[in-house]
């Protein structure tokens, strides 16, 4: 499916306040809340839109620690792996990538003891050949929204 102007901008809109109606959208964009209605169940129904969410201050409840964590796989196991680590709590993020390492992770964690468990479940991980581990000092930026 191509996206339109009109497709944009109500994704857009959706991207800053996912909690408005379609009837405030559709005022803001100078349309019917039928087409915005209609433009909205189509882009569901195409899984551009996945789903509706809140964006949370992660550190306020507890996850004060964010790790990135690198993972170089054997045996071109990459696939398997990516999918064990995917239904791993506290993880965010499993990207499949190039260069010398083959996944990147994404995770949060409430204290220190945490990580150094979830770091000894991805080692035993078949296949898992090495990981190294960085631990975010500051986050300067941290929303996936393309607005």
């Amino acid at each position: 499916m191509s996206l339109d102007e009109t497709d944009e901008k109500i994704l857009r809109h959706l991207l800053v306040d996912a909690r408005q109606s379609a009837r405030q959208l559709a005022l803001k964009l100078g349309m019917s809340t039928v087409t915005v209605l209609s433009r909205i169940k189509k882009l569901e129904k195409e899984k551009i839109i996945r789903g509706y969410t809140t964006i949370i201050d992660h550190e306020k409840i507890g996850y004060s620690l964010t790790a990135i964590i690198e993972i170089v796989a054997k045996n071109d196991k990459v696939v398997d792996i990516e999918e064990t680590i995917s239904k791993f709590e506290n993880v965010c993020g499993v990207y499949d990538v190039t260069g010398s390492t083959d996944t990147i992770i994404v995770a949060k964690f409430k204290e220190r003891q945490e990580l150094s468990k979830f770091v000894k479940k991805l080692a035993a991980i078949p296949n898992a050949e090495n990981t190294n581990t960085h631990v975010v000092l500051n986050t300067a930026k941290e929303d996936f929204r393309l607005s």
